[in-house]
């Protein structure tokens, strides 16, 4: 076992489910598409009640949410770009979605900390909307109107975020208490031919959309591995705006330095060991969670280490 499973098994033996923290990005995928999903829930139920019908709420509502194929239309509501892959009405299709982003969204944020899922997630729905429109036009189909074809929910984004945490971390497991857990490229497997089942009887843009996501999720991990960093751009123009409505903006502060804990007893001197003390693994798990387990010295992974064993 190495230090990184190590790392994992403590973090889930202290904080077995580690959606309570504000900064979590799985949170906030979580909290958007559960806020779209409700607010369309209330407006449907709402329309129903008043025309004992849904097709208002189907031809009035809806379409300023989901993707539209038409180029046309699409330039006039270019906002559903992002709306769709967090919209959707099916109370299963969503859930299904949902589960399967915490499987893979949890392990990609663990591996690589808390900035570069959202990106992942957003690229997914951008490249599923992107071969979705192409696909429409360029493979003709009777069951495809252009006109009124459209795409909404997450199984693009998701996609991506299963593919990139498969090749972020290819060696793990889930649920290694038994028999040694199930390796994930297996879980992923089983999920592609999940999703893609889903969408078996419908045209071909909309399989060809979830590919588009796998493969959006597949070149970013290949271009972190040279080094290039998709995430940054969006990261930067994230804390830009936010930085826009903050009062200490431009304000410069002096980095706290970190607390050490040595304990060197009755060693040499120089020859000193850090103690295993609570507020100094959580220090190193706020770290993770922020910049991911590689950016960990020695010293905190030597931590991490002797506190699983304890």
């Amino acid at each position: 076992m190495g230090e990184a499973d190590r790392y994992i098994d403590y973090k889930i033996k202290r904080q077995r489910f580690t959606l309570g923290q504000p900064d979590n990005a799985l949170v906030w995928l979580f909290v958007f598409n559960a806020v779209f999903f409700l607010t369309l829930l209330i407006i449907k139920t709402a329309i129903s009640v008043n025309d004992h019908s849904d097709t208002a709420f189907f031809s009035k509502v809806l379409p300023w949410f989901q993707l539209p194929a038409g180029i046309s239309r699409l330039w006039e509501r270019p906002w559903t770009l992002i709306t769709y892959m967090f919209s959707d009405v099916e109370v299963f299709r969503t859930l299904s979605n949902m589960l399967w982003l915490w499987a893979f969204g949890s392990i990609l944020q663990n591996f690589t900390g808390n900035k570069k899922l959202i990106p992942v997630y957003l690229y997914g729905g951008f490249a599923g909307a992107l071969f979705f429109v192409a696909a429409t036009y360029s493979i003709p189909s009777d069951k495809v109107n252009i006109a009124s074809a459209s795409l909404l929910g997450a199984n693009a984004a998701v996609m991506a975020v299963a593919v990139a945490a498969t090749l972020i971390a290819p060696t793990y497991r889930f649920f290694r208490h038994i028999r040694n857990g199930i390796p994930i490229w297996v879980l992923t497997i089983i999920y592609v031919l999940v999703d893609l089942a889903g969408v078996a009887d419908k045209p071909t843009a909309f399989p060809i959309a979830h590919i588009g996501g796998a493969a959006a999720g597949f070149l970013f991990v290949k271009l972190l591995e040279n080094k290039i960093d998709a995430s940054i751009w969006m990261n930067n123009l994230y804390h830009w705006f936010i930085n826009l409505f903050n009062p200490t903006k431009g304000k410069k502060y002096k980095p706290i330095k970190e607390k050490v804990f040595y304990n060197t007893g009755n060693r040499q001197p120089f020859n000193k060991t850090s103690n295993v003390t609570e507020q100094r693994v959580d220090e190193i798990l706020d770290k993770i969670n922020q910049k991911g387990y590689d950016h960990l010295t020695k010293e905190e992974k030597e931590i991490l280490k002797r506190a699983s064993e304890e």
